[in-house]
């Protein structure tokens, strides 16, 4: 009976989008695909016969189809691209007794020649875009927007959601994560997406300064301020961002006397410079980070509780990597482009058992170390192909496995998988020559290799 169903919802879809010239897919509410049309399979160059079942990100490269389902919004005349050429689609979700059951989507374009003179234009509009922000971030110091935030998880969409409603206004914004989470990438994106994008984006690491120095590295001096002091004086951090964006990285580390003065910033909109007589007014927009709990060190009198409900008008968590998995194929592709770039190595990809390395792994480090990560594996790797043997040992699993909060049964599997997978790579797949390296049975290793998807 279920397949008589999904034979008469196949001849209905067929009957609407089978000869229409448009690229129609449709996938399931776990984004494995029901129905692809031939104008997208033979875009794609794949058989339409073997598409159904797959899931979408293995058939359409940078797709959202499964993200649409997750969100339940649709994505209406989004950029997309596929085949070294930028397409429009519709992602829409489908929904049934009020609950969302897949997605819809649709390129738009009626023929070749067509598509060619507005992918041509498009092609054009962009580089255009491009000389502009570049322009733009000689000017105003920003070197990210949320374009350069790579991800795929529902949790970080949202996450860019919230950043566009927030980045318009004046509002102080903390940004609270571990360590190589991206922080300050979020903190170019706010500059970026604001009213101040055309006015200076100035950084200060709070933890860099010694704190002797922080104050006049703030708030600027005078001339003869203090011995060795510049001839002419020299402006702080505050003037030079006046007008934009003032990012205070690691604020959990800045000295108590320093803070006093930027809460009267923050509340009077003045200063004074070190040796100053008069104050001077500035308005700058602050974007604090931080990676420590702030509410223990205003207990311990290490920070202000009147500075933290000042820079603290909206808070936004950035989720750590071992909390997005989901992230960590597309991040590690785009990381991987971006060493070989810099490196002139060719180096095209990762073994699965890498990626599933990866998903094991706990990165303390974050984004940060899996660059760091894949930047060493790119200089030890002799092939095109980044293998297990080529990962750091301090990530690889035997490095890490016994400290895993996992069963004991958990972990045998797991060190079961990877011995068979290392022997038939060294057999080159000879599952003959692997059972007897193994000593075990031809049967029994072919049970564990349908187990394992090997």
């Amino acid at each position: 009976m279920l397949e008589i169903l999904e034979n008469y919802r196949d001849g209905i879809l067929e009957t609407i989008f089978g000869n229409v010239n448009h690229c129609v897919v449709v996938v399931d509410r776990d984004g494995f695909v029901s129905y692809m049309n031939d104008s997208y399979c033979d875009f794609l160059e794949v058989d339409k016969k073997l598409v159904p079942g797959k899931h979408v990100t293995e058939v359409i490269e940078n797709t959202r189809m499964h993200l649409v389902v997750q969100t339940e919004k649709e994505e209406i005349a989004d950029l997309q691209y596929i085949r070294g050429n930028y397409m429009i689609a519709h992602r829409i979700p489908l929904r049934a007794d009020g609950k969302v059951v897949g997605a819809l989507g649709m390129v738009l374009f009626r023929d070749t020649e067509e598509w060619l003179k507005l992918n041509s234009h498009i092609r054009d509009l962009l580089l255009e875009l491009e000389t502009y922000r570049n322009q733009m971030k000689k000017l105003s110091g920003v070197s990210y927007s949320l374009h350069d935030i790579v991800s795929s998880s529902s949790e970080m969409h949202l996450l860019k959601d919230k950043i566009k409603k927030v980045a318009p206004g004046n509002v102080s914004v903390l940004l609270r994560g571990e360590s190589g989470t991206g922080k300050e990438l979020f903190a170019h994106s706010i500059h970026h997406l604001s009213e101040r994008n055309t006015k200076p984006f100035v950084k200060v690491n709070c933890a860099a300064i010694p704190e002797h120095l922080l104050e006049s590295e703030l708030f600027g001096y005078q001339e003869g301020a203090f011995t060795g002091a510049k001839k002419g004086g020299k402006p702080g951090k505050f003037q030079l961002a006046n007008g934009g964006t003032l990012f205070l990285d690691e604020i959990g580390d800045m000295p108590l006397q320093a803070q006093v003065k930027i809460l009267r910033v923050l509340q009077e909109g003045e200063m004074d410079a070190i040796g100053s007589v008069h104050p001077q007014k500035v308005d700058v927009r602050i974007i604090a980070a931080t990676n420590q709990p702030l509410e223990g060190l205003i207990e311990v009198q290490k920070f202000r509780e009147d500075l933290f409900y000042r820079i603290n008008v909206v808070q936004v968590d950035v989720p750590p990597l071992r909390k997005r998995p989901e992230d960590l194929r597309v991040l590690a592709k785009y990381l991987l482009e971006k060493v070989t770039q810099l490196t002139g190595k060719r180096v095209i990809d990762f073994e699965e058992t890498v990626y599933d390395c990866f998903l094991q792994y706990h990165w303390p480090g974050n984004v940060r170390e899996l660059e760091n990560v894949i930047e060493a594996a790119v200089h030890l790797t002799s092939n095109e192909m980044i293998e297990l043997d080529d990962l750091p040992d301090h990530i690889k699993p035997d490095a890490y496995l016994l400290h895993d909060q996992q069963s004991l049964k958990a972990i045998m599997e797991t060190t079961e998988r990877q011995v068979i997978e290392r022997t038939l790579k060294k057999v080159q797949g000879d599952k003959t020559k692997a059972a007897e390296l193994l000593r075990i049975g031809k049967s029994s290793l072919y049970d564990k290799v349908k187990k394992y998807g090997l």
